[in-house]
């Protein structure tokens, strides 16, 4: 397989692995976000929707996850072969701005987080039943409602892709030398799983504003500024209240990154 392609492939393949294990602890997370609900809460309103619903909604972050990682591991190494080959800046500000570069491409995709957003909401549940009944009753908004969100979307995705990509290889370097596949893979686990993880807890102020403005159908276009004040406000003013729900996030980007990365890199040796 060319070099290039193998990268977008071992992206998608990753991808699909993770959202199939997770996407019902993403779940629990989104109400989480959405509503500053507890943990145990959360989890009682999904056993309430009953098992029919918990993979609802699972098509339009299966289509974005998979495309968006293969666009940002196929485009990061496109774009930073690019650069490389045609610029003589330093090599860690190359791949640096390759990463942003990827990042921002990857935000084309938002109409399938928009859906995603909408599809997990209980409030809406009377209004479609599926991804495409979704996307009809966007449209009637006209094609800028499919973009709702985007601000929030492009301030995570530039700089998390910068610090995944520029922090993977240094962390792999900490840890024990692998000796076998299997260690190999251990250690991509945990390279990902921590680099994930810490990444989700750095931005999920910015993802909350993020769902509270893709959970919205119609209306006023509110600034990123002006809805983070109307979250902060409403949760007391309290740092930690913008944060409910980071925990299980943590958790959760552990075994997400830690299975994208491990699967990527082992798909990579494969192919």
């Amino acid at each position: 397989m060319a070099t290039s392609g193998k990268h977008y492939v071992c992206g998608y393949c990753a991808a699909f692995t993770n959202i199939a294990i997770t996407f019902p602890i993403q779940k629990v997370l989104f109400r989480q976000q959405l509503y500053g609900l507890k943990t145990k809460d959360a989890v009682h309103q999904l056993q309430k929707d009953g098992m029919r619903n918990l993979y609802r909604g699972i098509l339009p972050p299966l289509m974005q996850k998979t495309t968006t990682l293969a666009l940002m591991f196929g485009l990061y190494e496109d774009f930073s072969s690019l650069l490389l080959r045609h610029t003589s800046a330093p090599e860690l500000l190359t791949r640096s701005v390759a990463a942003v570069l990827a990042g921002t491409a990857e935000a084309l995709l938002t109409p399938f987080e928009r859906i995603q957003t909408l599809l997990q909401d209980y409030k809406h549940h009377d209004k479609f039943t599926n991804t495409y009944q979704a996307f009809k009753v966007l449209k009637v908004h006209g094609a800028r409602e499919y973009y709702r969100g985007l601000v929030p979307i492009l301030l995570r995705n530039g700089p998390s892709n910068a610090l995944f990509f520029g922090l993977r290889g240094p962390i792999k370097q900490c840890l024990p030398e692998a000796t076998s596949h299997s260690a190999h893979l251990v250690n991509d686990f945990i390279c990902g799983g921590l680099l994930g993880a810490v990444l989700g807890f750095l931005f999920f102020p910015v993802n909350v504003v993020k769902t509270r403005m893709q959970a919205q159908i119609g209306g006023e276009f509110q600034s990123f500024s002006k809805v983070f004040t109307k979250i902060w406000l409403e949760r007391d003013r309290k740092l930690i209240h913008l944060f409910r729900g980071a925990h299980l996030n943590y958790h959760r980007s552990i075994l997400s990154w830690g299975i994208i990365n491990a699967t990527y890199e082992l798909l990579l040796k494969l192919l």
